[in-house]
C-alpha cells in the first residue's frame, strides 16, 4: 500500500463518498469475534496510508480502555509516517499485524471517535493555504511532523488526562490535511503538536520540581 492515491484524492471528489462515510464502512465490516491490523488494512484497501492513520487515530480521541489497542495502533500510525515519509510501502512486524484484539470493542470506539473525524471534516477544504500543503520540502516537514505527532501519542504518559488527546488531534488533522491538501488544517495539525510538547514539558517540570521538594523535605 502507498500513500498515492491520498495526494490526488479529497474527500468529496466526483461525488464520492465523505471521508468520515468511507471510514463509517471500514468500520461497519470490522465483523467477527477478534480483528487485527491486517484485517482492518485489507478493509481500507488502497484508499491510502493516510486514510489509514485517520481510522487508527479515532480511538485516542475518546475516553476508552481496549487492551492492546494502544500499542497496536500508535506503533502502526508511526510506521505509517515513516513509511511517507521514506516512500517506501508500509512496513508492519509480524506480531503487531498478527495481534488480535476484540472486534466489538474496537467497532465501537471507533464508532465512537468518528465524531471528530466528522467536525474535522466540516471544516476542511482542499487546497487552501496551498505554501503549507504541497512541495517537496513541505511534504518532508510534515512527514516529519506527522513521526513526531505519532512520538508523543506514544510516550508513557497515558494515564495523564489529555496526554493522548493532544496529539491525537494532530494527527487527525495531519491526516485529512494531508488528503485534502488543506495547509489550515495541517496548521491547526501543527499547534497541536507545540501545544503537546509544551504539556508534556510542563508535566516532566512540575514533577521534577515535586520531586526535588519532596527529597529536600525528606534530607532536611
Amino acid at each position: 500500500m502507498t500513500d498515492r492515491p491520498d495526494r490526488a484524492q479529497t474527500l468529496h471528489d466526483d461525488g464520492s463518498a465523505s471521508l468520515g462515510d468511507r471510514l463509517d464502512t471500514v468500520i461497519g465490516q470490522l465483523d467477527g469475534e477478534s480483528v487485527n491490523l491486517c484485517d482492518i488494512i485489507d478493509r481500507v484497501g488502497e484508499q491510502g496510508l493516510l486514510l489509514l492513520a485517520a481510522l487508527l487515530t479515532v480511538v485516542f480521541l475518546i475516553p476508552v480502555s481496549i487492551p492492546g489497542v494502544s500499542t497496536v495502533f500508535g506503533a502502526a500510525i508511526l510506521l505509517i509516517g515513516i513509511s511517507r515519509l521514506s516512500g517506501r510501502p508500509l512496513w508492519l512486524p509480524r506480531r503487531l499485524r498478527a495481534r488480535r484484539l476484540p472486534a466489538a470493542r474496537v467497532q465501537a470506539g471507533l464508532r465512537r471517535g468518528m465524531a471528530w473525524v466528522r467536525r474535522v471534516e466540516r471544516v476542511s477544504r482542499p487546497h487552501r493555504l496551498r505554501a503549507l500543503a504541497e512541495g517537496r520540502l513541505v511534504d518532508l516537514v510534515n512527514n516529519l511532523a506527522f513521526i513526531l505527532a505519532a512520538l508523543l501519542l506514544m510516550a508513557p504518559f497515558g494515564f495523564i488526562p489529555f496526554s493522548n488527546t493532544l496529539p491525537g488531534i494532530a494527527l487527525l488533522f495531519y491526516a485529512i490535511g494531508l488528503i485534502q491538501r488543506d495547509g489550515v488544517a495541517i496548521l491547526v495539525g501543527h499547534v497541536a503538536s507545540l501545544a503537546t510538547i509544551t504539556y508534556f514539558a510542563a508535566l516532566i517540570g512540575g514533577g521534577g520540581y515535586a520531586l526535588q521538594s519532596l527529597w529536600q523535605r525528606i534530607t532536611g
